[in-house]
């Protein structure tokens, strides 16, 4: 498997940002380097919802300049690419790969992906869904369950206007996406961006969306006694009760990775009340007996500090124990803070999809998060955007990043 291509560009007619973009995929693969794609089998878009009302038109296009290609992609709020991000502006992002046509399937509600028939075996699975879409969780699972390890990434459309997702078509509701066979090799991770205020307790007593006892007390209690607020007037404490979340995960998954800093599995969940005399509260999810939780609020350095970590697990893994000092060095940042590709690496490509308000002014500076993952990975090809919601494994997420790099032979 070769480099991938990839492009992005912001121009007010999406005609012109296509055209932008196929420049530098036309530039790449013609490369006398060799480096990049020659026949281009899958494509990923993503496009800001400036264009969504284009989407049909667009693909359209990309159909003719590379007719052999298939499709897939999302719209979103802002959009992501190698080292960059955009926000509020009519832009697009394209990736190109090579992989052979026997070891992916794009599927989608049109089309959808068949359990062990026509000699293909799904390992795993990006996905894309809309996020008005019914029973959206059973939806995710069931997919899940179609793959061989039941890995799934990727995330929920997001648009002011028309949250679209493409799999060799347009669609809105339900869920579309591109499975992969055990040949396609990948790392992902998942990068939280919460920190906990709170120990973590378990749900001793809740129905529905209400948690009525953590470890045996009522659970409001355990809120205002974490967030050290006054329990006689909860409601004086609304503004600040408005910032905290919580973060769960059932009762065979960790809560907490190690003290102070949410595992994998916990998904963030927005508190949505409280019931001073019942001394209960409502979350944004179902609850039952047995799960964790533990509250928390939004924190910019822990997500900063996730982000590197999950970007360093991916090179520990990707790149060889011990190598040669000529190639420690090629590895080496260069002078603008970003690293060149290198056969160690091992990385052809990468898919980056982030929660919407994770990105833009969350991480201090425009760009800001999708630099650190430059600095962390180099100068390889990615793409992405900002989700409504994320997806890894087999759950749906709030305010985290999910990372996949797609890797090169050994």
């Amino acid at each position: 498997m070769k480099l991938f291509a990839h492009a992005h560009a912001t121009h007010p007619d999406w005609r012109m940002a296509l055209a932008l973009s196929a420049a530098q995929i036309d530039a790449q693969r013609a490369d006398p380097g060799g480096a990049h794609i020659s026949e281009p089998t899958l494509g990923w878009v993503y496009l800001s919802d400036h264009y969504a009302p284009h989407a049909a038109e667009l693909l359209a296009e990309l159909r003719q300049r590379w007719p052999g290609a298939a499709w897939v992609g999302a719209v979103g709020v802002g959009i992501a690419a190698n080292g960059v991000e955009y926000f509020d502006e009519p832009a697009l992002a394209l990736m190109l790969s090579d992989l052979p046509r026997d070891q992916f399937r794009v599927f989608s509600g049109a089309a959808p992906l068949s359990v062990g028939t026509a000699g293909f075996a799904a390992s795993t699975a990006l996905v894309h869904a809309d996020p008005a879409a019914t029973d959206l969780a059973e939806l995710i699972a069931e997919m899940s369950d179609r793959t061989a390890t039941g890995y799934l990434f990727g995330g929920l459309a997001s648009a002011r206007t028309q949250a679209l997702h493409i799999a060799d078509g347009v669609f809105d509701g339900g869920l579309s996406g591109v499975a992969f066979s055990r040949e396609v090799t990948l790392v992902s991770r998942v990068t939280q961006g919460c920190q906990p205020v709170g120990p973590a307790r378990r749900i001793t007593q809740g129905e529905r969306n209400v948690v009525a006892q953590l470890d045996g007390e009522p659970a409001l209690d355990c809120l205002l006694r974490d967030l050290g607020i006054d329990g006689d007037e909860p409601r004086e404490a609304l503004p600040r009760l408005r910032q905290t979340l919580v973060g769960l995960s059932d009762p065979r998954d960790d809560l907490m990775a190690r003290p102070g800093q949410f595992g994998t599995d916990t998904r963030v969940r927005h508190l949505v009340g409280i019931d001073p005399q019942q001394r209960g509260v409502a979350v944004s999810d179902q609850v039952e007996a047995g799960m964790h939780l533990a509250f928390c609020t939004r924190s910019t350095e822990a997500a900063r500090r996730d982000l590197v970590r999950i970007c360093s697990e991916i090179r520990e893994e990707l790149e060889p124990e011990t190598m040669p000092r000529e190639t420690a060095l090629a590895l080496q940042q260069g002078a603008d803070g970003s690293s060149t590709p290198h056969a160690a690496r091992r990385i052809a490509g990468a898919v980056y999809v982030s929660c919407a308000g994770r990105g833009g002014p969350h991480f201090g500076a425009p760009s800001a998060e999708l630099a650190i993952v430059r600095r962390a990975l180099g100068d390889v090809p990615l793409v992405g955007f900002f989700a409504a919601g994320e997806i890894a494994r087999h759950h749906l997420y709030g305010y985290t990043g999910v990372l996949t790099v797609f890797t090169t032979s050994a």
